[in-house]
């Protein structure tokens, strides 16, 4: 009987780990291809429509990308508003999330009801930006932060972290006479690095991925973040109309494909970068954050 189980759990680990071999594979070699793709030739790319590695490699795709300090500038936009706005989000976010896990917060109930409603309905697009109109943040890189500074989605779950810490840390630390300002930047915070480090990169990817609100509040095309720009070239290289200004006009582009496929590794990179330092903390922070609710 003992045999009997132990083959049968064996042939369920085979299977098990060959399933998640195979999800894998599927799920990394369209990544792989892109990569790949991004250094074919204009030749390899026409005669092979599924490149894996190349016979010859080729930097012409990300030579037209970078041939002017568009990209470089651009790419210096989308990093300072994405570091910038990544720690405004989180200051805020861990302010309100822990004003909310007071006992003592007249109306948290009322508020928190507020947190969720705006979950399942929006003002709308035109709303939005006739606020940020009136804010005077039109042409600013503060109104692709201030807008998005605190989703509720990443507030309920740092919320529910919070709570998650013992109270008696907390009256510990008043018995020592700590403030409240102490008690969530000595206690709070430091016990709270997994959720902090998983909200983190939710706000970085928000704000990298940064698009629409660009086009939507900023005139000035320099200070335009990478999306946009990437977005810019990929029309470029189409043939399409597009405002071809800081391009060398007899430059010879790569193939469409070729350049589509190094706009995406572009855009990807940093994100990839930085996540295996946050990756750690990333599975801990969410699951420990939906515990309560």
């Amino acid at each position: 009987m003992q045999q009997d189980k132990s083959m049968s759990s064996r042939l369920f680990d085979v299977i098990n780990y060959g399933l998640l071999a195979i999800i894998a594979l599927v799920m990394i070699l369209p990544f792989i291809h892109v990569v790949a793709g991004s250094f074919t030739t204009a030749e390899e790319m026409a005669a092979r429509q599924f490149v894996i590695f190349p016979t010859v490699f080729s930097l012409n795709a990300y030579k037209y990308i970078f041939s002017t300090n568009t990209i470089l500038r651009s790419l210096g936009v989308s990093i300072g508003v994405t570091s910038v706005g990544t720690v405004i989000s989180m200051f805020l976010t861990a302010l309100m999330a822990y004003g909310l896990t007071r006992r003592d917060l007249d109306g948290r109930k009322v508020i928190m009801f507020m947190v969720v409603f705006t979950m399942l309905f929006h003002g709308g697009l035109i709303p939005t930006f006739i606020t940020v109109k009136n804010m005077g943040l039109i042409d600013s890189y503060f109104a692709l932060i201030i807008p998005t500074a605190i989703n509720a989605f990443n507030l309920i779950i740092m919320r529910n972290f919070f709570q998650n810490i013992p109270d008696g840390l907390e009256e510990s630390a008043k018995m020592d006479g700590c403030s409240d300002w102490g008690i969530l930047f000595r206690i709070v915070l430091p016990l709270s690095m997994p959720a902090i480090a998983t909200i983190s990169l939710f706000y970085a990817v928000t704000y990298w991925n940064t698009y629409l609100s660009a086009i939507l509040y900023l005139n000035d095309n320099a200070k335009w973040p990478v999306q946009i720009i990437l977005r810019q070239i990929v029309i470029l290289a189409s043939g399409l109309s597009a405002d071809s200004s800081g391009f060398d006009d007899g430059y010879a582009a790569p193939p469409e494909q070729t350049i589509k496929m190094a706009v995406i590794v572009v855009a990807t990179i940093p994100v990839l970068i930085v996540y295996p330092f946050l990756q750690k903390h990333f599975a801990k922070g969410a699951l420990l954050g939906s515990i309560k609710g």
